[in-house]
């Protein structure tokens, strides 16, 4: 017997129902193609796999997160800024306090030795020397803020002439940034001291 042959069985299953072509012809028919331009039909839920479900983290992973969070922010605060810090006009500010050195660096630093030097426990001659030393920072961080201001209009005024930014802020930004220690700014200096604004 050859295999190629079909089994009895087919042949008479064939014979008692001679419609069986036609039907499969018929049903392959109705299964749905769309024509050009239109949607294919969706299958039920979406045709895709299920979102693999995420074991939910641990309480020192949390925190862990949450820290690197948090080390994410400050990092980008000190990079871009906040709200504050946006614009050209205030871009420029900063490069001016940043391109030069500036007394009120040493305002703070000053301000503590000034303070201990001050203490009644002190001998007067040092009492007067801290106070020496008090009046000459405070004397040199009124001049550089002037300085620092006057150089701020002059550019503005040549490079923005029609800014809304009022001047009196932009001054006191720049006065605050220059009296905050070089490597505690935020955003970061972008210019080095001495570098042309």
């Amino acid at each position: 017997m050859s295999l190629f042959r079909r089994k009895s069985t087919d042949l008479v299953e064939e014979s008692a129902n001679p419609a069986a072509p036609e039907e499969e012809i018929a049903a392959r028919s109705r299964s749905y193609t769309p024509g050009k331009g239109r949607e294919t039909p969706k299958r039920p839920g979406g045709g895709r796999r299920p979102p693999a479900a995420t074991k939910p983290l641990t309480k020192e992973e949390q925190r862990e997160r949450r820290r690197q969070l948090r080390a994410d922010a400050a990092t980008e605060f000190r990079r871009e800024g906040g709200p504050r810090d946006r614009g050209p006009e205030r871009l420029l500010a900063r490069n001016v306090v940043d391109s030069r050195r500036t007394v009120g660096t040493w305002f703070f630093g000053g301000a503590l030795v000034v303070l201990i030097g001050s203490n009644q426990a002190m001998p007067p001659v040092i009492q007067l020397a801290s106070n020496i030393v008090w009046a000459a920072l405070a004397f040199g961080v009124i001049v550089d803020s002037i300085l620092i201001s006057r150089k701020i209009r002059k550019l503005v005024r040549e490079r923005f002439p029609d800014t809304g930014q009022r001047m009196g802020s932009l001054y006191l930004y720049a006065i605050m940034r220059s009296i905050t220690f070089r490597r505690m700014r935020a955003p970061q200096p972008r210019v080095n001291i001495g570098d042309p604004v």
